[in-house]
């Protein structure tokens, strides 16, 4: 029996631990965008270029990415207090590094050991959520405040970075991290039990390769894209070695008697449902972070500060959203029906975004998509990290955790690459026609001060706005197609399976 399994009775300290487990989601989400707003800063303290600043975020991707469904295992083997503890600790580490880096290799190299323990933090902190709550009306609540939290970290680490690097120091956005770790662990060791390591759960060393490997050229395939294009050799060969690495790891966990993902995890409806619709979204949101604040700061002239506060709305409605939905909509409709009109409303609220212009004003133009897409945003962030882990065991509870924060990686890879790549073409595409070759040679120098340069921006954010809305409409198809009709009670459980003593 697993030593960490819930007992029957419910955890009396559930609701700390409902905390406990959204600081440590806080921690990983807000890491995402809180040091992109730190980087020119750094950029300018520790005279690295351009090119080498991408790797900053790479870095972290790259090993947050690959080894989370390994970190997932870990957490189920070795039990979710250690894993939560270990992870904690050498992020808040890996952070102080970074923050006193000296060079861009200092900096970069805690970045990715960042990633490293966020891979086992990040699936810890799911699997310790769907192991104390196993109430269906207490389940939902604290799932939807626990999306909430990592559906508006992004915007909250855009308002924290612009504050920070404004007011104190771009090497704080890094130390913040160390503030909210000492809290962390001083939580973790009051409140959750004393776990041990489950002998049932076993570790697929060929798996776990090819599983990293293959995320690991995923990851890196879409960073070049979004630098060196779609055609050239550094984008083509990772991602084509991603296609045969992870076709080779379905086939030998399909044959492993311990496999790393168990495929019971996956297979039920509205898991499967999940983890797709998560894919989706993360690459279309990933438009509202990145266009909006471009929009924001480099057209309507926003500090970041201003910007950050700008987000705010967007916040509140992901919460409102959230647990809104958890807690009346999942138990009364069942997931399908929350899911899809979800996606109808956020996507109508990206065609919204899509209207933007030179002389769009926030209150105008940007508030009320906010609000409309935060909301449909955090519903469908809701159920489907409640149905993403309901109905696991206890021993497979930390890789079917660590599914969703894959699917969010891999989609937010995907979205950096792709969105930036038509944006970028459908700005090049509206100088040609605006403004042509003579008038480009002209201004070379100053073409970023230019109207037609500023229109020529907006323009390619609509674009991109419109591409997010149709994935975040083909994120309901998927779940109209998938999810089960009617109101169907949370995931059955997984069939108990046989261990050997």
């Amino acid at each position: 029996m697993s030593i960490d399994r819930a007992p029957n009775a419910p955890d009396p300290k559930r609701w700390w631990i409902l905390a406990l487990c959204g600081l440590g989601q806080l921690m990983i989400v807000l890491d995402l965008t809180v040091v992109n707003i730190a980087l020119p800063k750094a950029q300018l303290a520790l005279h690295f270029s351009n090119d080498d600043r991408q790797w900053i975020v790479t870095a972290y991707a790259l090993a947050f990415g690959s080894l989370l469904l390994l970190g997932g295992r870990l957490s189920d083997r070795i039990g979710r207090k250690r894993t939560f503890m270990i992870g904690m600790t050498g992020f808040a580490v890996a952070s102080a590094i970074g923050g006193a880096a000296q060079s861009f290799i200092m900096l970069s190299c805690a970045r990715a050991v960042q990633g490293v323990f966020a891979a086992l933090l990040s699936p810890a902190t799911l699997s310790l959520l769907t192991t104390t709550f196993s109430d269906p009306r207490e389940r939902g609540k604290a799932f939807g405040i626990f999306s909430a939290i990592a559906g508006s970290g992004s915007a909250v680490g855009l308002l924290l970075g612009g504050a920070l690097t404004t007011y104190l120091s771009w090497r704080w956005c890094l130390y913040v991290n160390d503030v909210i770790a000492v809290v962390g662990l001083v939580g973790a060791t009051v409140l959750l039990r004393k776990t041990g390591s489950d002998k049932r759960v076993h570790i697929d060393d060929p798996g776990a390769l090819f599983a990293v490997a293959g995320l690991v050229s995923l990851v890196f395939g879409f960073s070049e894209a979004a630098l060196d294009g779609w055609g050239a050799a550094p984008t083509v060969a990772p991602l084509a070695a991603a296609v045969v690495l992870l076709v080779t790891f379905v086939v030998v966990e399909r044959r492993a008697s311990h496999p790393i993902l168990p495929f019971a995890v996956v297979l039920d409806r509205n898991r499967g449902g999940s983890y797709l619709t998560i894919l989706l979204l993360a690459i279309g949101m990933f438009g509202v972070f990145l266009f909006l604040v471009y929009f924001l700061e480099e057209i309507a002239r926003y500090s970041p500060v201003r910007a950050g506060v700008a987000f705010v709305p967007l916040t509140v409605a992901i919460v409102f959203g959230s647990v809104l939905t958890n807690t009346r909509l999942l138990p009364r409709f069942g997931p399908r029906l929350p899911v899809v009109v979800g996606a109808l409303v956020g996507g109508a609220g990206m065609l919204y975004f899509a209207q933007l212009t030179l002389s769009t004003s926030y209150w105008s133009g940007i508030l009320l998509p906010e609000l409309i897409f935060g909301v449909a945003l955090g519903a469908m962030f809701g159920v489907c990290f409640n149905m993403a882990t309901a109905g696991t065991r206890p021993d497979t509870a930390g890789v079917a955790s660590a599914m969703v924060t894959t699917g969010q990686q891999v989609g937010g890879s995907i979205g950096t690459s792709l969105l930036n790549t038509i944006a970028t073409s459908s700005a090049a595409s509206y100088l040609a026609v605006h403004a042509g070759a003579r008038y480009l040679a002209r201004h070379a120098a100053s073409i970023m001060a230019t109207p037609v340069w500023r229109t020529a921006q907006v323009h390619s954010y609509d674009v991109a706005f419109y591409v997010s809305a149709g994935l975040v409409f083909l994120a309901g198809l998927c779940a109209a197609i998938i999810f089960p009709a009617g109101k169907r009670p949370a995931i059955a459980p997984e069939p108990a399976v046989a261990h050997a003593a």
